[in-house]
């Protein structure tokens, strides 16, 4: 989430901390920090707040709520300690179909309103954290829900219905192939009907029974706020978020809003939200605020918890005394009580994630920091059970490898096959595989090439992954192991046949067991799992104390070249010294040398070698290389050799 620091200050008050010190606590006691970047007029803080948090910190009071917890200093302004006072209206009605759907839901009534342009400040802030200003009742929407975390939605009350003096309202389940009529996305100049598949949420006017909006999810077209708009209707609710994610996921509609509702923030939220725009709105666009309905006056029961001090410790590695757990705790606002077994805590009506003792350790850990426990090495115990589809996998790596193949893992997801994605992640990424022998020959035929690269006559890969197919009583899968080779790049050639079945004869014998392969051009696959079942149970035993230390090492993306040289040489002339005299003329762009002939007539020898020329940060070009080479040539005279 993109986060001002000039909005943060006015949570924070005056405060000796600068952009950068609140990114760094942050990052140490409470959130991974993507990026601080420096704006015109602001300083933008890109923080990844997990989804135990997502439901009080996807806001900026939320995120100036952390940084008070961790500095120990309280917030100069906190919305949600100030008393909402609202009036009540009767020319609004709300009727929730099921509580459990939909916990609450709140409607402000606001006259007199004028619409424009959003003052310069609102719109730099929503600039400012990747928000386009749309108007200024619009922009309050937005505004509020990224400054306390409750999404809401405006109305135009002149062109919602009334009936009998009030404006109506309901909630319910959606029919199967119902149509609603949604506003146009973030950057979209359209509008969007959306046909449903029945079980999602809806706000409709109850007058006509009409969809007026996804909820939870998106607002829908019915009475938008318009350059004419005098009167708005403000809606601020709560949905189940479960619903609410199935509906925005299944629909390909997750949005700033719906994201927010799907990870549950309090229920005691909306009237917060609606005494914060009631004043905003007066203040940008001339409002007078005539009254506010709550059709559920539901609030979350926080929980309280009893924290004891030795626990915190023991898990930890920590040796706070009560006292200090205690001041720690309250930074948090979380409600302490001393008693003799230990702390009675309750959270904060916003903090949904603080239900289970451990809860509150954590917040003990992380707001102490983490720097302050000690590692302490666990006690090394026998291994009593093997896994034993981890055991034979090894035992099939190490054979596989041990023959020069490479283990390969490649994507879950094709075009095309048997079982298809609800929700696909991409157009080419719509279904998951039913076998790995595609998958391979793909590997094969992009990895083909790379032999003079690597040194190798030809390309071996396997692949231990799980496969999915449909069958007549659902979906099922299974771990498939698929082996493949080739030798020429143009593709399959035959001469693969006997590579591959030296491997398989290999592999027989390593697991002592016929193994019942599937085998297409070069690429060989079997049933892993029922393999598994022929299989004895592995016994337990000691892992490798050690293992050969290797070093990672970048490879280029970029593509690249052989050169052969052949020359004939003094019989007896040594291969690696005439190796060493052409690698010395051939640079640093060098990164392989073959030697791939050798045969002598009349007192000569000829040899021959591949040179395989690759740049790190760029591609080469046949003139750079053919310098290079004229290096060599030049090099292989000098010491009194012919180059044929």
């Amino acid at each position: 989430m993109l986060v001002s620091w000039k909005w943060l200050q006015e949570y924070l008050g005056k405060t000796e901390l600068s952009a950068a010190d609140a990114a760094e606590l942050l990052g140490q006691h409470a959130f991974e920090i993507e990026e601080v970047k420096a704006m015109e007029n602001d300083t933008v803080i890109d923080v990844d707040v997990l989804p135990n948090r997502s439901s009080d910190c996807l806001c900026h009071r939320g995120i100036a709520r952390e940084l008070a917890s961790i500095t120990g200093t309280p917030l100069a302004y906190d919305p949600l300690t100030e008393a909402v006072d609202l009036p009540h209206t009767d020319t609004i009605t709300v009727h929730v179909e099921s509580a459990a759907d939909c916990p609450r839901f709140t409607a402000l009534l606001i006259e007199g309103v004028t619409i424009t342009e959003s003052p310069e400040w609102l719109q730099e802030r929503l600039r400012a954290i990747g928000q386009r200003p749309i108007n200024n009742i619009v922009d309050a929407t937005n505004y509020v829900m990224f400054a306390i975390g409750q999404p809401l939605h405006a109305y135009d009350a002149d062109l919602f219905p009334k009936v009998d003096g009030a404006w109506r309202f309901a909630v319910r389940r959606a029919a199967v192939d119902e149509a609603v009529s949604l506003i146009a996305e973030g950057g979209k100049d359209e509008d969007r009907s959306v046909t449903l598949k029945g079980g999602e949420l809806l706000i409709v006017d109850e007058s006509s029974n009409t969809p007026i909006g996804l909820a939870g999810v998106k607002g829908g077209t019915f009475a938008g706020v318009h350059s004419g708009t005098t009167r708005v209707i403000i809606e601020a609710a709560h949905f189940d978020p479960v619903l609410t994610r199935k509906t925005a996921r299944g629909l390909g509609i997750v949005i700033d809003a719906s994201k927010r509702f799907e990870n549950e923030p309090s229920h005691a939220l909306p009237p917060f939200a609606q005494a914060e725009i009631a004043q905003l709105i007066a203040a940008i666009a001339g409002g007078t605020t005539v009254g506010f309905v709550d059709s559920h006056d539901s609030t979350q029961t926080m929980s309280e918890v009893l924290v004891r001090p030795e626990r915190v410790n023991r898990l930890l590695g920590l040796t706070l005394s009560a006292s200090e757990m205690t001041e720690i705790l309250l930074r948090a606002g979380i409600t302490v009580t001393e008693v003799d077994e230990g702390l009675r805590c309750t959270g904060p009506f916003e903090r949904t994630d603080l239900h289970i003792e451990e809860d509150f350790i954590e917040e003990i850990g992380r707001l102490h920091g983490y720097d302050h426990v000690t590692s302490v090495q666990p006690t090394a115990v026998p291994l009593t059970e093997v896994n034993t589809r981890h055991y034979y996998s090894e035992r099939i790596r190490d054979c596989l490898i041990a023959a020069g193949y490479s283990e390969v893992i490649t994507s879950s997801f094709r075009k095309k096959d048997q079982v298809q994605l609800k929700n696909a992640l991409a157009s080419d990424k719509s279904y998951v595989r039913s076998q790995l022998t595609k998958n391979i020959t793909d590997v094969l035929d992009k990895n083909a090439s790379f032999t003079d690269l690597l040194g190798t006559s030809d390309t071996r890969v396997f692949e231990i992954g799980t496969v999915f197919h449909k069958t007549e009583t659902g979906i099922t899968e299974h771990t498939a192991l698929a082996i493949g080779v080739r030798v020429k790049s143009s593709g399959y050639s035959g001469k693969e046949d006997k590579v591959l079945q030296a491997a398989l004869d290999e592999l027989a014998a390593e697991l002592d067991v016929a193994i019942d392969w599937s085998v297409t051009k070069g690429v060989a696959e079997t049933n892993l799992s029922q393999l598994l079942t022929q299989l004895p149970s592995p016994e337990a035993y000691d892992p490798v104390e050690s293992a050969m230390e290797k070093q990672y090492q970048p490879f280029s993306l970029y593509p690249a070249i052989s050169r052969d040289i052949a020359m004939w040489v003094s019989e007896g002339t040594d291969i690696a010294a005439a190796e060493q005299v052409l690698n010395a003329a051939a640079g640093d762009l060098r990164v392989r040398t073959t030697h791939v002939d050798e045969f002598t007539k009349d007192g000569r020898t000829s040899l021959a070698f591949r040179l395989v020329f690759q740049a790190p940060d760029r591609t080469l070009t046949d003139s750079e290389v053919n310098d290079w080479m004229e290096r060599v040539y030049h090099a292989a005279e000098a010491a009194g050799w012919e180059t044929r």
